[in-house]
């Protein structure tokens, strides 16, 4: 017997408003006291559901970060591809667009450090064919090819190397936030080492083959 439509309306927007009582009780304790602080325990008692209802929208801590950040990693894209091609940036170089487009989620990743830092990690060491790492490496995808669109504004780079230029550009942004060196950095100063070597890259005769 099939369940009528109603039924299933109320149960997806129960769904729906347990995972929004999740992840705003995940984000304000992780904000508070930063993710190696919290207990899952804690996030279900402040979202007010049984621990076991948690577990089944994320298996564990990790999973609650992830969920988290994911939502503010995709907000902080949009947020740099609308700096990026904002009218007041016509005619600038591609490493201010580039950079244009990087500075919200940089900003992002570094308004908790720890939060931040342990995200990165997880996107890029968990498995990726669980369902929320596949969401945050699905942004983490589309932030590598808007870097590519905007590196096809270079004329003296063979099409097939944006690709390239884009992966080692992202790898200095992970690097440079994940790295202990930088842990007491603020966003500025982690934007200027970015700058920096994203300015070394663009600017290499090696990357023409020159």
């Amino acid at each position: 017997m099939k369940p009528q439509s109603g039924s299933v309306g109320r149960r997806e927007k129960a769904m729906a408003d347990k995972r929004k009582r999740i992840l705003d009780a995940a984000r304000s304790l992780f904000a508070e006291r930063g993710v190696s602080r919290v207990t899952t325990q804690e996030v279900s008692e402040r979202a007010d559901i049984a621990i076991g209802t948690l577990f089944r929208y994320a298996a564990t801590k990790a999973e609650l970060l992830i969920m988290v950040q994911n939502e503010k990693f995709r907000a902080a894209i949009d947020d740099g591809l609308a700096a990026s091609g904002s009218p007041s940036l016509s005619g600038a170089s591609t490493e201010d667009q580039v950079m244009a487009l990087l500075s919200p989620v940089i900003d992002c990743v570094r308004e908790q450090p720890e939060n931040g830092r342990q995200y990165l990690h997880e996107l890029v060491f968990g498995d990726p064919r669980e369902q929320h790492r596949s969401a945050g490496l699905a942004e983490a995808w589309r932030l590598e090819a808007s870097i590519v669109d905007l590196l096809r504004m270079l004329p003296d780079v063979d099409q097939h190397a944006h690709t390239a230029l884009a992966r080692v550009i992202t790898a200095i942004i992970h690097v440079t936030m994940t790295a202990t060196l930088h842990l007491d950095d603020t966003p500025e100063e982690v934007k200027a080492v970015v700058r920096s070597q994203l300015t070394a890259v663009l600017r290499s005769p090696a990357r023409t083959g020159g």
